[in-house]
């Protein structure tokens, strides 16, 4: 006993700050793997290298020699192995990084997004989407943010047009060529429309929704684009961001929560919001 204080007593002299940086970054490092790792498929190949792991601990303790040398030559190859196997996860991962809001703040931003054209983006799809709900037309929109979808939009067909209702209405009619797939909306503007999203390899959601719902989800997960969804079979509109759904929106909360989520600044909401109260009171005015 005397000697584990003794030991725990000479660990803790050389004990620096550097190493509690360490410690705390592997610590976070970890927790974040887990995390990613626990709600998905992958975390069953987890387990599996787990298993391999304590053979390999076993193999050496008992002197298994062939086990132990099988075990030995695969984790010689593991770093390339990690990087086959978890290719999805670890791209999500560094995606996520990528997004960090405390990681934005030390980068200067060189984003000069048009605001005004896409809030009236927001506003023709909130329209939009109210008319598809009284109408049960299933419809998918994806509004781009700092993620870029051009893989996502190359599956599509390239538009690059200016947002109206009549012209998102004809793009879900039933039967125009592009109404299965997405239409992606950057900085204002239709890039895309006819476009296939990745479907949600989570386990969690619910049995009940649909293609269009899954996809939704899907393309959440992968990136921090925000998704709108109207269902075909129920009219209800709902918005996937983050790997969550948010169901049951009208046109009011709608256009809040795309806002909100797609705007970044008070100042600039406000203006935009005060500036489309003035154009509807001078058409009020007109008619």
């Amino acid at each position: 006993m005397e000697n584990i204080w003794s030991t725990i007593w000479a660990i803790l002299k050389t004990f620096q700050f550097k190493d509690a940086i360490d410690i705390l970054s592997i610590s976070l490092i970890l927790y974040y793997l887990f995390k990613l790792f626990r709600q998905s498929r992958s975390g069953q190949l987890v387990k599996g290298v787990v298993v391999l792991l304590v053979a390999y601990a076993l193999s050496a303790v008992f002197n298994l020699t062939m086990i132990n040398y099988i075990l030995h030559a695969l984790f010689e190859f593991a770093v390339i192995i990690i990087v086959v196997v978890f290719q999805p996860e670890l791209r999500q991962a560094l995606e996520r990084l990528g997004r960090n809001r405390t990681l934005k703040a030390f980068v200067p931003s060189t984003n000069q997004t048009p605001y005004a054209s896409v809030f009236k983006a927001i506003s023709d799809v909130a329209d939009t989407c109210v008319l598809f709900s009284r109408s049960k037309t299933g419809a998918l929109i994806v509004f781009e943010r700092d993620s870029v979808l051009t893989e996502i939009a190359g599956t599509g067909t390239e538009l690059n047009s200016d947002t109206s209702v009549a012209l998102i209405g004809n793009i879900f009619f039933n039967k125009a060529p592009l109404h299965d797939g997405a239409m992606i909306i950057r900085e204002g503007k239709i890039l895309a429309a006819g476009c296939i999203l990745p479907l949600t390899k989570s386990t969690d959601v619910n049995a009940d929704l649909g293609t269009r719902h899954r996809a939704a989800i899907g393309l959440s997960e992968e990136s921090d684009a925000v998704v709108v969804v109207v269902s075909e079979e129920t009219g209800t509109i709902s918005i996937a961001v983050g790997g969550r759904l948010i169901r049951d929106l009208d046109r009011t909360s709608l256009t809040e929560k795309l806002s909100d989520l797609i705007i970044p600044g008070e100042s600039e909401k406000t203006d935009l919001f005060s500036t489309l109260f003035k154009r509807k009171e001078k058409n009020h005015e007109k008619k």
